[in-house]
Formats: structure tokens, sequence, C-alpha cells
């Protein structure tokens, strides 16, 4: 088989069309950034050995990855592609296996090989690179690089790139469902006098004249946008939690005037994880430890490398989301960011359209850690309080294949569904055993939409698969209509998907089935119904 030009390279490949979505089009572009295409559904990545040299004055990067990965099929003369957004370029591209040519087209390298590759091998690529990485406006919304400086004028530095991807400045195969499964080994060379914070542990410390290199090692499964260096005049402390798999050390690195700051506000750490470990089952990443970084944005999930933002304050930078005070109580980047290291981090979706399946279950871990942190009223009270937030603009679930996300009510919409499958459930210890369970079976791995949605109706015993297309694929909220006369109550749905299966349990104990025909039930007594408010529906006495 000769070898493919670049030109004739999509033409013998995909067919990447436009298509629509509510007045977005999506292109070839989204396409190669969002599917498991013929250029990568081939080879599994294995391990990142990556180094990183930011400049500050000149706001660029540079170093290399290392990229080693197996063969998952036979396959002769492939394609391989990494991604590398522009304006980040590729210096140099080599491989343990021979490269015919590579081309760097927009955001992405294609590396064209003349070799039959057998299932089961294991090669490398290392990429050299650099370049003047996307700079965020706002982050961690927009995504991109941040280049600050501290409240004394010292440099800072780091990215926040989940939604945009980590390719905004490191060449990988940047695609949620292909994380390396041995790890990272990320190098940070900074100017002496700063210091390199990564993920996992710190393996090593190395000065060489006027620069340091340090060493960071993650053991575990990790997705792309959670490998994050952070550069500044960090200081370090420690501790330790007594965890459901023994000793969990405990790292935190925080602008150096800050740190007493820290010591106090960071003091929620240990009844957190003791309320996560509890609803959701032991710390994911034990090998990596758990470390808080302080960050010049508001905070992100990465992981073992959580970055906090929220200024040293309870709530959200000192408000409380819900409306109701109930979040005050605890400090809302150190809870909710932390609870992904479950719900993104352990359990990652394999399509960004899924990100319900982070942002869901993260942000009701809000909601379980006021349960367990207060009390059961305080909790009922916050979830029902952020519903205040909700849009219903579009589904939460977005487009898939080509990395969109739905609507951002995947947070309280989200929290909102699960607090209502557990009102129909009904026994919280059964509940609590799927949290644990999910997070135990899919220990570490990427999952869709279809798993987590058949593993929580199969484990109830329940069928959940209309409540799940009701609030993940419509942006209708189902509406009890009902009218009441004495002890005879008449009642239907309205606004639900079709044969929508939602029982919900009226005056503390008696179930109700309601479809969209008008039924009717003997109360036990003719005082006015009692309409448990933690069910998101919307409730209608049409009398």
């Amino acid at each position: 088989m000769k070898k493919l030009s670049y030109t004739l390279l999509f033409a013998s490949g995909l067919v990447f069309g436009q298509f629509f979505e509510k007045g977005k089009v999506f292109t070839r572009q989204d396409t190669l950034k969002g599917s498991n295409t013929e250029f990568r559904n081939f080879w599994d990545v294995k391990k990142y050995d990556l180094s990183v040299e930011p400049d500050f004055e000149q706001k660029s990067i540079k170093g290399n990855n290392i990229i080693s990965f197996e063969i998952t099929k036979d396959v002769i003369n492939p394609v391989f592609q990494i991604d590398l957004q522009q304006p980040m370029k590729a210096d140099k591209v080599e491989g343990s296996f021979p490269i015919a040519n590579y081309k760097q087209d927009g955001d992405f390298i294609f590396i064209t090989t003349s070799k039959k590759f057998k299932k089961g091998e294991k090669y490398t690529i290392n990429i050299i690179y650099s370049g003047k990485p996307t700079i965020a406006k706002n982050a961690p919304w927009d995504g991109g690089w941040v280049f600050t400086k501290d409240e004394k004028g010292n440099p800072w530095m780091t990215a926040a790139d989940e939604g945009i991807g980590a390719s905004i400045w490191l060449p990988t195969k940047d695609i949620w469902s292909d994380e390396p499964d041995n790890g990272v080994i990320m190098k940070i060379i900074t100017p002496n006098d700063l210091v390199g914070v990564g993920n996992g542990r710190l393996t090593d410390k190395k000065t060489t004249g006027s620069k340091t290199t340090y060493t960071w090692e993650v053991k575990n499964p990790i997705n792309a946008y959670s490998i994050i260096p952070s550069i500044g005049k960090y200081v370090n402390f420690k501790d330790v939690f007594e965890g459901e798999k023994g000793k969990l050390d405990l790292d935190y690195w925080v602008i150096d005037y800050n740190l007493d700051k820290a010591k106090k506000q960071f003091q929620q750490v240990k009844p957190m994880l003791s309320a996560f470990e509890y609803w959701f089952g032991p710390y994911p990443f034990y090998e990596d430890s758990y470390k808080l970084v302080e960050s010049p944005h508001l905070g992100m999930e990465h992981q073992s490398n959580v970055a906090y933002g929220n200024k040293y304050q309870n709530g959200y930078l000192g408000r409380d989301l819900s409306g109701t005070g109930v979040g005050l109580n605890w400090d809302f980047i150190i809870i909710h960011e932390s609870g992904h290291e479950w719900f993104a981090n352990n359990i990652t979706a394999k399509d960004q359209a899924d990100m319900w399946i982070h942002e869901s279950f993260t942000n009701y871990s809000e909601t379980l850690f006021t349960e367990k942190y207060m009390d059961k009223k305080s909790a009922d009270i916050y979830v029902q309080g952020i519903r205040k937030l909700i849009d219903n603009d579009i589904p939460i679930i977005g487009q898939y294949g080509v990395r969109n996300e739905g609507s951002g009510d995947m947070y309280p919409k989200g929290a909102n569904m699960l607090h209502t499958i557990r009102q129909v459930i009904n026994n919280d210890e059964k509940f609590r055993q799927i949290l644990r369970g999910l997070n135990k079976d899919f220990y570490h791995q990427t999952v869709t939409t279809q798993q987590i949605e058949k593993y929580i109706s199969s484990k109830s015993g329940i069928d959940f698969s209309t409540v799940f297309d009701q609030y993940l694929r419509t942006i209708k909220i189902p509406t009890l209509e009902y009218t009441q006369n004495g002890n005879t109550l008449k009642f239907r749905y309205t606004d639900v998907v079709k044969n929508l299966k939602l029982p919900i349990i009226i005056n503390g104990s008696q179930t109700i089935n309601p479809t969209e025909e008008w039924q009717t039930v003997k109360l036990t007594k003719d005082t006015p119904v009692e309409l448990n408010p933690n069910y998101y529906i919307n409730y209608y006495n049409t009398k």
C-alpha cells in the first residue's frame, strides 16, 4: 500500500460533513476532536512522560511529551492523530517506529507511517513542542493558560482546560475515552525562586544553574484535562486522613502569605473526605495522595491536584448558591471540586456530551455532604434551593462525537434528578450502596450514560429509563395536576415523556403512580394532601 499523501488523507478516510444543533454548526474539526476516528481507534495510551517549562515574560511554554501506547488491532500504514491546538506547534516528532512524515494541520498533528502494526505491540511517540498557548480570558470557564501575579507581584502560572481540552498546551490524544492507564510523569521546570506543583506525588527536585525541575508522578489513570502544572511562590504543609483504605496523605500547596489562612480553612478537608467515603466509597487515588493547590482562578477538579481559589471563605466566593443560607456552612470549592475525585476522575464520561455524569453527581455531593456534616433537613433545603438556578434551556445531554456539552443544568437539575430518584427508591441505605457500587464497579473507568442509567435501574430494581429520558433529554419538568374533594384525590401528569414511570409518595406514606390519564385514589384523611417537595416536579392544583 503506497504512502498516503496528506491531501488524500481525508478523502480516503472518514467523511466529515457539517451538521447542526439548534443553530450551532459542527465541522470536521469538531469531529476530529470529539470522535474515536480511524486515526485514534487502533491505539491505546498507556503513559505520558512530559516536561513543561513556562516563560512568564513571553507568556510561552515549551517542553516535550513521550506518549507510550499499545496497538489494539492489526493495521497497515496507519495515520496517527495527535492533538495540539494552535498557536502551539510541534518542533519535532520522533517515534520508536518508522515515521514516513508528519504534518501539523490546524489543531492536529498527523503522523503517516509505513509499517504493519500488530495488536499488542507497544511503541512511543515523542513530541517536542513550544509556543504561546491560548490565554484564558475567564478561567476556569473558557479554558487556557493563566499568566498573572500574586498579591506581592510574583509570577503565578497555571492552566484550566476541561472544556477546551488539554491540547491547548500539551500534545496528547485529547479524547476523554482514552486515559493513560499507567499514569503520568510530569517535570515542571521553573526559575529557582518559584515552585512547580503537579499531580500525584513529588518524586524528585533537582536544581541546575538558575532553574529547578520538579518531578511529579501519577500512578493511576488520569483524564487529560486534569494534567495541570501550577507555578508560583508556593509553600507546603501536610496532614494525614485515616480513611477506609488506611492512611491517606494530604498535601497542601498555597501561596506563601496565605499559609495561616489555609491551615484554618483546609480543616474542612477531613470532614469532607469522611462524608464522601461514607457515601461514595474509598477515595479513589490513595497511591497519588489528596492535594489542594491554590490557584489564581476559582477552582477545578484536577485529579490528586484540586485547584483551590475560593479565597479562604465559605460558600461560593462568600455567596450561597442555594439562597437558603445552608451553603455558607462550608467551603464550596473544597466540597464540590473534591467530589469530582469520585465523579469525573474515578468515573469519567467517554464523551463530553455525557458530562452530566461528572457534574450531576458532584453537584449532588454538596447535598450529601451537607446531610452528613449537618443534617438531612438542611440537605433537603439546600438541594431544593438550587432549583432557582435551573434554566431548562436545552437538554442536559449534548451532541455526541463533537466535544459538545449539554446545558449547564447538568449541575442543579441533574442533582435534583438524583434527589428525585432517591425519593423513589425510598431506602437511603440502598441508595448509598448504589453510589458506592458505581465507584467500585466502574473504578478508574470511562463510561457512557447508558451504563450509568442501566446500573442504577438494575441495582435499585426500578426501571428509571423514562425518568432519565425526562430529565436528561428534554427540558420539560413533570407537572402533577390534581384536585381534591374530601378524601378523594384526582390527579395526572402533564409535560412528560411518553409512559413516564415516576411514582411519588403523598401524605408521607401513600404511593401513587401518575400517568397522563386522570386517576382517582382514596386518601386516609380529608385534610389537604401533603405533597413532598423533594421530588423535582411541579404541583398544580386545578381547583
